[in-house]
């Protein structure tokens, strides 16, 4: 009996290593962290001026700037007020396919989600543009992958959003920057979760036929402090390109970009400047 318990204990083993071998290997318990984000690139085209790379990650970081106590800007009588303090999205319509706008909404506060958005209007030149943002309280991510979102002019030149506070990026891409062109005169962000503003000054490119004869020119104050001060654009902007100008350019509509991260937006306002008579 023991010999036949021995011989039975021995095969038993022998199954167990054997079925063992069989089973593909066990997967790790802890999630691995995600690689951080690009800091910049040397690969891209050379800027027109010849001085840097476009998403320069060795071009000199804007000095940090503490930006004075929120203050609330109220629209003025005159203002076309496209983000209000109740629900009313019916300015608004998704970029892709024109349809009612799926990002969620409440008290005034517009959270981005999957797509982006424009205003239904869409012949918009010069003007006096109003956009309160806040990005996560939660950090998550890094240089591009934290509290990333864009305000397009025209539909096509953006003034970049992101968590700018101890981040750091390109800085053609970080807060408040022409994105892809010009970083910010100095580094104005506020910390993650507080609200913040952006109040631009923009004139759209003027074109004779299909010839440019004026580029886009803006001016951005960044939670109240100067970042552009009439600065022109090279062009719309794009990721790792700078695209040429268009006659399409003359006129369009305000964007607000989904780039995964979840931002929020309120109080926007826009009041279109007229040429003096």
């Amino acid at each position: 009996m023991k010999r036949l318990s021995l011989i039975t204990a021995l095969v038993g083993t022998v199954v167990a290593v054997a079925s063992a071998a069989q089973q593909p290997p066990a997967r790790p318990t802890t999630q691995q962290p995600l690689p951080s984000a690009p800091t910049g690139y040397q690969d891209t085209p050379m800027q027109p001026n010849g001085k840097w790379h476009i998403h320069d990650g060795t071009r000199p970081q804007p000095t940090v700037v503490t930006p004075g106590p929120y203050t609330l800007v109220a629209p003025p009588a005159d203002a076309i007020v496209l983000l209000g303090t109740g629900t009313d999205l019916s300015k608004w319509e998704m970029q892709d396919g024109g349809g009612a706008v799926s990002w969620p909404i409440a008290d005034g506060v517009l959270s981005s989600a999957k797509g982006m958005i424009q205003t239904k209007q869409k012949d918009f030149t010069d003007y006096q543009l109003h956009v309160e943002f806040a990005t996560p309280s939660e950090v998550k991510g890094d240089s591009q992958g934290r509290g990333n979102s864009g305000v397009f002019m025209n539909g096509v030149f953006e003034i970049q959003v992101l968590d700018s506070y101890q981040n750091i990026t390109y800085p053609d891409g970080q807060a408040s920057a022409m994105y892809g062109q010009f970083p910010p005169l100095v580094n104005a962000s506020r910390k993650p979760g507080e609200w913040q503003t952006y109040d631009i000054v923009f004139s759209a490119p003027r074109f004779k036929g299909t010839t440019l004869e004026r580029p886009a020119m803006i001016t951005v104050l960044h939670n109240g402090v100067v970042v552009h001060n009439q600065r022109t654009f090279w062009g719309p902007t794009a990721h790792k390109v700078i695209p040429p100008y268009a006659p399409s350019n003359a006129q369009g509509p305000i964007a607000l970009q989904d780039h995964g991260n979840p931002v929020r937006f309120r109080n926007i306002w826009i009041r279109p400047i007229k040429d003096n008579q």
